[in-house]
Formats: C-alpha cells, sequence, structure tokens
C-alpha cells in the first residue's frame, strides 16, 4: 500500500461536480472571456435595465467584436465555433440576463442562421458580415397572434406579382423587432412555407413594440405589421420551401436555450448560496438550518444537472448526432429545473428576493417566458413522447 495520500482538491460549491474539468482549454477561454464581459458590462446594469425595460444598443457592437453573433456559423465574418463553445457563451450571456441571451440567440440562431443555411450568395454576403460585427440586427418573424405552437396555420400570406412577392400579414412576440435591420418574415405561398427577407426601410412594414411585460424586460419585444409588402425576387430565402426551414432555425435557438436556462439557474444558486452564509437570525447564519442546506443542495443537484445536460448535447451536436427530439428533452429538463430552483432560491432570500438588488426575481419571471418560447413546455414534452412512443399526439 502507497504510503504517499492522494491529495484531493476541496469541493467547489458552484462546480460542485468538477465541470470544468471536462472543458478544453480553448472553452474555458471562451467561457471565461464572456463571463468577464457579462460580469463587467451586464451584472452591475441589468437591474436598472430590466426596470426601465431597455437593452442598451451599444451592446451589440459590443458582441460582435468579441466574436458572440453567427459565432458557431463559418465564414462571413462569423467565428466557427464548436456548439459546445457556443453553448458555453449562451450560459454565461444567460447567468446575466435572458434578454441579452436572447439578443445572441436571435441574432445568430434564427436571423444569421436562416440566411446562412437557407439564403443565396448574395444574401450571404450583403447581410452574414455586418450581422456578426453587431452593425445590422436582424429579427425573426414566424410567431403569430393566433399562431404560436402551430406555425403551419400561419396567416401570413406572399403570392407572386410578377417577378416581385407582396406580402400581408401581422407577426407577434418578435425579439429585436423594432431595432432590426432586416426581418426573416415566413409566410404561407402556393408553393410552402418560404422565408423573405424584409429591410427596415421597405414600404408597408412597420414594428411596434410589446409594452407593459414583466418578463424578458431588458428585451425588445415587438409586433411587425406587413401591409401588402413588395418585396423583389431577389429576397426570398431560396433554399427553404417549406416548414423545415423555419423549424431548422428554431432547433438551433432551442440548443442556446438548453445552456442558457444552466446558466440563470447557476446564478440564482450562487445568490441564494452567497445570501444564506451573510443573512443571520436567530445568532447564527440561515446556512446552517438543515431546512435551508436541503434547499441549497437541491438547487445544487439541479444546476449541475442541467450543466452536465447541455454539454452532453453540445458534444452530440459537434459529433453530428444531436437530433431535435434531444434538444427538445433538453430545453424541457433544463428550463424546468431552472425555473424550480429560481423559485427555491427566492425562498431563501425571502424579501430581498423580490428586489432587483438580486438577481433572482428578474431571473425567475425571464424563465416565466423562456419556458413558452421557441416552443413551450407541452410541446416538447409532446415531442419526447412522440419519439418514445411513436405516435404523434399534435399531428
Amino acid at each position: 500500500m502507497s504510503s504517499h495520500a492522494t491529495v484531493k482538491a476541496p469541493l467547489k460549491p458552484t462546480d460542485y461536480l468538477d465541470i470544468d474539468r471536462l472543458l478544453s482549454d480553448e472553452e474555458r477561454m471562451i467561457r471565461d472571456t464572456v463571463r468577464a464581459w457579462v460580469g463587467d458590462r451586464v451584472v452591475p446594469n441589468v437591474g436598472e435595465w430590466f426596470e426601465d425595460a431597455i437593452l442598451p444598443g451599444e451592446l451589440a457592437p459590443e458582441l460582435g467584436k468579441l466574436g458572440l453573433l453567427g459565432m458557431h456559423l463559418t465564414g462571413y465574418g462569423c467565428a466557427g465555433a464548436s456548439a459546445t463553445a457556443y453553448g458555453l457563451a449562451c450560459m454565461e450571456l444567460e447567468a446575466g440576463d435572458s434578454g441579452v441571451r436572447s439578443l445572441v440567440s436571435v441574432q445568430g440562431s434564427l436571423a444569421m442562421f436562416a440566411i446562412w443555411r437557407w439564403g443565396s450568395e448574395e444574401q450571404k454576403q450583403e447581410w452574414l458580415p455586418r450581422m456578426a460585427a453587431g452593425e445590422a440586427i436582424g429579427c425573426f418573424g414566424l410567431t403569430e397572434p393566433d399562431s404560436g405552437s402551430d406555425p403551419g396555420s400561419m396567416r401570413t400570406r406572399a403570392r407572386r406579382d410578377g417577378s416581385d412577392w407582396i406580402l400581408h400579414g401581422q407577426k407577434m412576440w418578435i425579439t429585436n423587432g423594432s431595432v432590426s435591420d432586416v426581418a426573416i418574415v415566413w409566410a404561407s405561398t402556393d408553393e410552402g412555407v418560404r422565408g423573405f427577407l424584409v429591410p427596415r426601410d421597405t414600404p408597408g412594414f412597420t414594428t411596434q413594440d410589446i409594452h407593459r411585460k414583466l418578463s424578458l424586460r431588458a428585451s425588445v419585444t415587438s409586433e411587425l405589421l406587413l401591409d401588402d409588402v413588395r418585396l423583389p425576387a431577389e429576397a426570398l430565402l431560396p433554399e427553404a420551401t417549406s416548414l423545415k426551414g423555419p423549424l431548422s432555425c428554431l432547433n438551433e435557438a432551442r440548443y442556446g436555450i438548453v445552456w442558457g436556462a444552466a446558466g440563470a439557474a447557476r446564478a440564482c444558486f450562487e445568490a441564494a448560496l452567497e445570501y444564506s452564509k451573510e443573512r443571520v437570525q436567530f445568532d447564527r447564519p440561515i446556512a446552517s438550518f438543515q431546512i435551508q442546506q436541503q434547499k441549497l443542495a437541491t438547487m445544487a443537484l439541479e444546476v449541475n444537472r442541467a450543466t452536465l445536460l447541455s454539454l452532453h448535447l453540445g458534444r452530440m451536436k459537434d459529433a453530428g448526432v444531436l437530433r431535435p427530439e434531444h434538444v427538445s428533452m433538453g430545453k424541457l429538463g433544463n428550463v424546468n429545473a431552472a425555473l424550480d430552483v429560481a423559485r427555491t432560491a427566492r425562498q431563501v432570500l425571502g424579501a430581498n428576493g423580490v428586489t432587483l438588488e438580486y438577481p433572482v426575481i428578474r431571473h425567475m419571471n425571464n424563465l416565466e417566458s423562456v419556458v413558452t418560447y421557441e416552443g413551450t413546455a407541452d410541446v416538447h414534452a409532446l415531442v419526447v413522447g412522440g419519439a418514445l412512443t411513436g405516435i404523434q399526439a399534435f399531428r
């Protein structure tokens, strides 16, 4: 028997399972770079942004300089990073705020990905370099007032008029809508669902912001109105001819949400852990009471489980074996877990948990939107159920 005892590193409460060890040096560098930016630019200010319902426009160029916009795409000024690296960036961004991660997700995984995957070479050259730099903002117009989980029922129509297209309809709950330089708008046509690039100054195209939100307040959410908008043939995304087009984009965004939810959960857990050790009641920190330790242990379990699931899906995506059904399980599990963590953390913080001096209530409110957008929890449960049984419940 060896006389040399193995020296074990102390447990890290915020990385209980030492998940950091599973990352490459490059992945850690990307994560730490984004974490530092979030800590410097977002965390000190986001409470005020949330209260004032704003997201400063200068964040987009800053994110572009960091190489985070469309970072998982290749060419056209995009970083060509791995799916895992992109996920880690989403986790750190959402640890700051869901609105900041939404800005990056919509820009890169919805608007830019739609052009990158389904657009013409001319469209890619025109838009992607500027969007990667944060010099042009994009939005993704799919959801409508009466068409959410069932995008096939959309009422927005596009018809040919000579070589032009005429679009008429309405889109709702569109992140980045009123600040976008180009909208990717999906419409029903006689040839199937098609996508169109609609520049901001196109006649007949207007936007109006959605106000009085109590969730995702540090995010621009808009309605898109298309009143017989005339577009040239070159505005059509030539490679997208069915719902497969927009759904492929949504799957990219959902993948980022899997990671982002883990980041929001971690931020809530860390706030509760720190607070529990500082808050003194009955002459002792509340962290010394069994009931609070049970809450902390449960939160740590969910945060670590969500992070491991995210990392596993990231490795699958990088290996080319990730399916949309896998992403549905990830979003379903991680967002629900993050909501549970946020609500538990709120209880640990007591009355302080409902103020913007701490991040918990802000994350909790944001997650109530995250659990709904890019596919509701109910729909993702049905996707997983369909994969398990071979029976599609909603078709």
